[in-house]
């Protein structure tokens, strides 16, 4: 979601700063702002714009700003208040300006206390409210450590701040809760972000801060506080991945880069946790034995391929499991399974939702297990246990390879649990395992051959208003997570159902010209979701299959436009046929001329509820 990013040191600060929000620009924003000490130190000078950072560097260019010698800046993501001028970010008080991601949830209570107070407001951000208590809570101590470890007492819900105090104008002081926020210095000064991507091209080494710390980061380098008397230390790591990987490297998007990266990230994921032919992942062993259910909890995507684990361990290992939104399961009352573990994932692992369903599992005395992407990460950090994969940064909002990433790694914990609970033999365990490493890479870039050929087919769905997604299994998953795709990057109106559900009530939806996507993977449901096909094909509509090319042989098939994919077997074909899909939208989306890799409305990283 919203960006932040914050330099303090001997070079010029305008360019890293600005530099540092294109890296962000990813995440979704809708405005952009900056707040510059200027040389003198003696003033802030404030500029922010909404629409895009090329908007913002006008600004800066038609007001001559000096380079500065500290600053903040941030990207917006609307929650509190339209987009708008006044309510992009930085947002400034007598004694300070501040930039923050996340939801101030007493932000009412606060207004109230404040007015008061004498204060007044020009926005309608509850982030102006909390640089205003902020700035109260300042006037009275006059002191920064002791204001913020004040206010961390006032603020309700989910925070990560930047914040330059006006009086020491070569300081940036940073704290948070619920929203990522990481700290690096180098021999140059020091960095604040929200993502380790925008400080990537000055230093591959950074810290996590941790909830309730509070840093200042100096010219000479950053110190973390855990009240105002007493300093402590933070945890430095290293990035595992390069600024290049993040750049788009001759492709068009970065979403098309990102699916044509899924056969090395798979065997990166797999090669890391595979330990010589069977599943290791020895570090989850005290976790799984004698489990009675699983239950998979995530967002969007992430629950997506969550129901493709559901499939592949209920059919290996059979385990029980229920696949959860995160924002349902966090509320609910329904007693858990005693005996149980909680599977989380997340790509950021950061998303609010699964984030509070994680610890909503451990007050319950669940056992939990994390499956996230990125090293560190509050989910990772906050489970019991934590499985990486090793997709490497993806910047399109759409996610496609951390899903495929995810789901191999499923199939590898389905593996690891049939064995464990002996639903599976040594011999048949090696096998999945080798075709795990050794098939499933290259049968996705089989897939990848077919790209240009399904851009073709991708002309067919330009004019299309309404589109369905049918098929049964898991492939009725595989259409839930490519309806998705398409609806959140070409904007048209796409619906998931299983084939068998159409004679309850959706086929009343079908009428000529109606596009249909079946998607046919498992041979023994194929012929039934092939009935459902020609239901749709008797009243009009106009069909494209996606199926293996066993049943193409091997069946009747109706007029329709044709991608095929590898057969595989059960623990191969769904990540294949995901790839096809990601590409079915992706050239959907691209031949409409619509951002891809930023569409409208949606963020990267969903860190507010």
């Amino acid at each position: 979601m919203c960006g932040i990013v914050g330099y303090t040191g001997n070079k010029a600060c305008l360019p890293i700063l600005l530099e540092s929000l294109r890296a962000l620009e990813y995440r979704g924003y809708d405005s952009a702002g900056i707040s510059l000490v200027e040389k003198d130190g003696r003033a802030i000078c404030t500029l922010k714009s909404v629409g895009g950072i090329d908007l913002l560097e006008r600004k800066i260019s038609d007001a001559k700003l000096d380079t500065g010698i500290c600053g903040i800046g941030h990207t917006r993501w609307a929650t509190h208040g339209a987009p708008s001028d006044s309510n992009a970010h930085p947002h400034t008080a007598e004694s300070l300006t501040l930039v923050h991601n996340g939801i101030i949830e007493n932000h009412a209570e606060l207004e109230t206390l404040l007015l008061r107070e004498g204060y007044n407001f020009y926005s309608s951000t509850d982030t102006e409210r909390a640089a205003k208590l902020i700035d109260l809570l300042y006037k009275r101590t006059k002191d920064p450590l002791f204001t913020l470890f004040e206010a961390q007492k006032m603020l309700v819900g989910s925070y990560a701040f930047g914040i330059i105090f006006k009086d020491r104008p070569t300081s940036v002081y940073a704290m948070r809760k619920n929203s990522p926020l990481v700290v690096a210095t180098d021999e140059s000064g020091s960095y604040l972000a929200s993502d380790v991507t925008a400080i990537l091209p000055y230093t591959d080494s950074f810290a996590v801060l941790d909830e309730g710390i509070v840093a200042e980061l100096c010219e000479d380098g950053a110190k973390f506080y855990s009240s105002p008397f007493c300093l402590c230390e933070q945890s430095f790591q290293k990035v595992s991945w390069s600024a290049e990987q993040a750049q788009k490297g001759g492709f068009e998007h970065f979403m098309l880069k990102e699916i044509n990266e899924e056969p090395s990230v798979i065997s990166a994921t797999l090669s890391h946790h595979l330990d010589s032919t069977l599943p290791g992942l020895k570090n989850i062993e005290r976790l799984i034995s004698g489990l009675s259910h699983i239950y998979i909890v995530a967002c969007g995507t992430a629950m997506h391929a969550g129901l493709v684990g559901k499939y592949y361990i209920e059919r290996i290992a059979k385990i029980p499991v229920s696949v959860e939104i995160a924002s349902e399961f966090r509320y609910a009352d329904s007693p858990l399974h005693k005996g149980s573990l909680a599977i989380f994932i997340s790509q950021s692992g950061e998303t609010a939702d699964t984030l509070a369903a994680l610890r909503r599992a451990k007050e319950l005395g669940i056992s939990t297990l994390a499956i996230v992407n990125v090293f560190a990460s509050s989910v990772a950090r906050e489970a019991d246990e934590v499985l990486y994969t090793q997709a490497g940064p993806e910047i399109s909002v759409a996610s496609t390879k951390a899903y495929s990433a995810q789901c191999s790694l499923l199939a590898l914990l389905a593996v690891k649990l049939g064995i464990t609970n002996f639903s599976l033999s040594t011999q048949k365990a090696e096998e999945y395992c080798k075709r795990l490493s050794d098939e499933l890479a290259s049968s996705i870039s089989s897939v990848l051959q077919k790209s240009e050929e399904i851009a073709k087919i991708s002309s067919k769905l330009l004019t299309a208003e309404h589109l369905f997604y049918i098929g049964r299994g898991v492939d009725y998953y595989l259409a839930l997570e490519a309806s998705l795709k398409l609806k959140e990057i070409s904007y048209i109106h796409s619906e998931a159902y299983p084939a068998g559900e159409l004679k309850h009530g959706t086929i009343s939806l079908i009428s000529k010209g109606t596009q249909v996507i079946g998607i046919l993977t498992d041979p023994s449901l194929a012929p039934k979701t092939l009935l459902s096909l020609h239901e749709v094909l008797s009243r009009g509509a106009r069909l494209t299959l996606i199926c293996t090319e066993r049943i193409l042989r091997e069946n009747s098939i109706p007029d329709a436009n044709i991608i095929t994919v590898p057969d595989g077997d059960r623990i191969l074909r769904p990540i294949s046929t995901a790839c096809a899909l990601q590409l079915l939208a992706y050239h959907t989306a691209a031949k409409k001329g619509l951002d891809v890799d930023k569409p409208r409305n949606l963020a990267k990283s969903v860190t507010v509820e």
